[in-house]
């Protein structure tokens, strides 16, 4: 029985066997729950933070440090104890950003540099330098990177 001028052949027609083949291992290995990146095939869900690899301790000094400076006093941040505040942006998921302060690109470096001299890398900044040491910027960008 001929097709009509306006339908589609059947997708094994149009692209062929190898394609169907893939469609259907991926289709079966949703529905099966099975680990796709294991067999070498592409995994689904949210990549890795690029950043987010610094040691347990860096971390934790982090978390402190931001609380010792009082960034909360501006800012909501995470698992940082009465860093509620709205004056500026929350930095929850910062670690998936693009961008610092809509300007600098996303990096361990930049965003130390930022925390330690904020008006050096946006001149007119409204983010105050706080008199936070390289060390201390380190740390706390750190912990700002591994926020998911």
């Amino acid at each position: 029985m001929p097709l009509a001028p306006h339908a589609r052949p059947p997708l094994r027609a149009r692209h062929g066997r190898a394609a169907l083949a893939a469609l259907s291992v991926a289709a079966i290995g949703l529905a099966g729950g099975c680990e796709l990146s294991a067999r070498g095939l592409p995994a689904f869900g949210p990549a890795p933070l690029p950043y987010g690899d610094a040691p347990a301790a860096q971390l934790a000094r982090g978390r402190e440090l931001l609380a010792q400076y009082q960034c909360g006093s501006c800012h909501a941040i995470p698992k940082v104890p009465a860093a509620r505040a709205s004056l500026a942006p929350p930095l929850d998921a910062f670690g998936r950003r693009s961008y610092i302060a809509g300007h600098l690109p996303n990096r361990p470096e930049t965003l130390a540099r930022w925390i330690e001299a904020p008006a050096a890398l946006v001149p007119g900044t409204a983010m105050p330098s706080m008199g936070v040491s390289p060390r201390d910027a380190r740390d706390m960008a750190a912990y700002l990177l591994a926020l998911e």
